[in-house]
């Protein structure tokens, strides 16, 4: 952990995010068996996705969920056109986003950002895979 603020600040000590699913075994698996990372289960009934980097986020069951229209998660990777394609030989399917520029694969190569595809989870949470040039 690291130090906590000092002067103005409040003592914060660390962050970390968290979101909303309607079915914890869902994520639980898509989690780990489709996008590969470790998941914990909190013994209060919740999920901790340990990320890449040493960062955590929390996944709390919530039977009404209604999913975000913006990205919640997103997943940079080395090589956008093999992670795309490992996705989604594991059934994963990406969405198209009218006015974006995307290819066949629906990856938006923009050349003023990111090469970037959305895909969401089991609970409908937009998620995406991006490569920074």
């Amino acid at each position: 952990m690291t130090e906590p603020q000092t002067g103005a600040g409040v003592g914060i000590r660390a962050a970390f995010s968290g979101f909303a699913v309607p079915d914890i075994d869902a994520a639980r698996a898509f989690y780990t068996d489709t996008l590969g990372l470790t998941v914990l289960d909190d013994e209060m009934g919740l999920l901790r996705i340990q990320l890449p980097g040493g960062a955590e986020v929390m996944v709390y069951p919530k039977p009404d969920h209604v999913p975000a229209v913006f990205t919640i998660l997103n997943f940079a990777v080395e090589d956008i056109d093999a992670a795309v394609d490992a996705l989604l030989a594991r059934g994963v399917t990406f969405e198209r986003y009218e006015g974006s520029p995307q290819d066949q694969k629906g990856i938006a190569r923009d050349p003023r950002g990111p090469q970037i595809a959305w895909f969401t989870d089991p609970a409908g949470n937009i998620l995406s895979v991006l490569q920074n040039d």
